[in-house]
């Protein structure tokens, strides 16, 4: 769990000396923060599988938005985000931006288990000034040699318009268990109109060009293989049916209980998911419904909520740069769903799946059945 030094009374500061993270939270800030905290670790707990010792490994991916450029953040919502990436294993995240800002104060928040590993930022207007990183625990996962970029080559697009993806792919080995496997952490060309798709399909076909082409040669360094992040999909057979397509026919597949599941905070699209790739130990843990255990998190079900808005008006008119009057409640819901809450936390929900990283017992089974045999 999450360090809450900043939350304690006055009075444990005048009998330890605390270190403070945000030391201008006011009284109502701490106590509205405290009780949003509450509610959202019992919606956690409710939400995402539990860990168990030795046998499952917890993976998300999120996009936080504009992760280190938002100047817009109050210190309640770095307490949020702390809490719900506390409750996985491994996250892949995108949008962090050119300023490590945000991801120092999430890390000082999350403690001494956790570690993350960040890459440069794709420079150029295409690039976004953009970061893709992986935080995890230390305890439960470890990194297993492997982080680069992957680059695409002059042989690979000398027919084509794109030379090399508008944010390098992310790749990064891990291990936990009897478990080694690779992330790719993704963040596609956006758009929905007919060029955009065109580019992000493009995007698409480089890649698993790139990665054939790495199995042939063998310089994959695992065949189970997860690439993840914000692809910014829209199903449709005009739209990216035919790239998700070409990962299949790749020989990646999506966790089942994802699939189709709207992961933007309009919850309008599935932008984020999971794309499999692996030998036959590479397993994920099952729900209570016979799908593979995954699902798609709201934070705003718990912290944020629709009803809220006067709660936060004083933050909102300080924000609020519009011609609009912010003292109109009318104004302050429509302004406080769109796009203040998401600049608190995000326009994108993590999504997660569990991994089980103790194959011991198909192993052992299967070894009994040589024998007998």
């Amino acid at each position: 769990m999450p360090y809450y030094n900043d939350l304690r009374p006055a009075d444990d500061f005048k009998r330890r000396d605390y270190e403070l993270i945000f030391p201008g939270m006011t009284l109502i800030e701490k106590q509205r923060t405290i009780a949003g905290l509450l509610e959202l670790k019992q919606d956690l707990d409710s939400s995402i599988a539990p860990r168990r010792t030795e046998t499952n490994l917890i993976i998300a991916s999120w996009n936080i938005k504009e992760f280190g450029h938002t100047s817009q953040r109050i210190p309640e919502s770095y307490f949020y985000i702390a809490e719900i990436l506390s409750c996985f294993d491994l996250i892949a995240v995108q949008e962090i931006k050119t300023s490590l800002d945000d991801l120092r104060i999430i890390m000082r928040l999350l403690g001494d288990d956790w570690g993350y590993l960040v890459n440069d930022i794709t420079e150029g207007d295409s690039g976004n000034s953009e970061r893709s990183c992986y935080i995890f625990n230390k305890t439960r996962v470890q990194l297993a040699g492997l982080a680069g970029e992957i680059v695409l080559w002059d042989d690979l697009t000398q027919i084509s318009r794109i030379k090399q993806l508008k944010r390098t792919p992310y790749i990064t080995g891990f291990t936990a268990g009897w478990k080694t496997f690779a992330m790719i952490n993704l963040h596609l060309h956006p758009g929905k109109n007919p060029h955009d798709v065109s580019l992000r399909r493009e995007e698409v076909s480089l890649l698993l060009k790139a990665l054939a082409e790495k199995k042939r040669r063998d310089r994959l360094w695992s065949e189970n293989l997860v690439c993840v992040g914000d692809f910014n999909f829209y199903n449709g057979a005009t739209r990216d049916d035919p790239a998700i397509q070409m990962i299949a026919d790749a020989g990646f597949r999506e966790v089942s209980s994802l699939i189709g599941v709207d992961t933007n905070a309009s919850q309008t699209d599935a932008y984020d998911r999971f794309f499999l790739s692996q030998n036959e130990y590479f397993t994920l843990g099952q729900n209570s419904a016979g799908l593979e255990n995954g699902g798609v998190f709201n934070p705003f079900d718990s912290v944020f909520k629709t009803g809220e808005e006067s709660v936060y008006a004083d933050y909102m008119i300080n924000d609020y740069s519009g011609s609009r009057d912010m003292t109109d409640p009318v104004n302050q819901s429509k302004y406080f769903h769109h796009p203040w809450r998401k600049n608190q936390i995000s326009d994108h929900f993590p999504i997660w799946f569990e991994l089980i990283v103790d194959s011991s017992p198909v192993f052992l089974e299967r070894n009994l059945q040589g024998f007998e045999t």
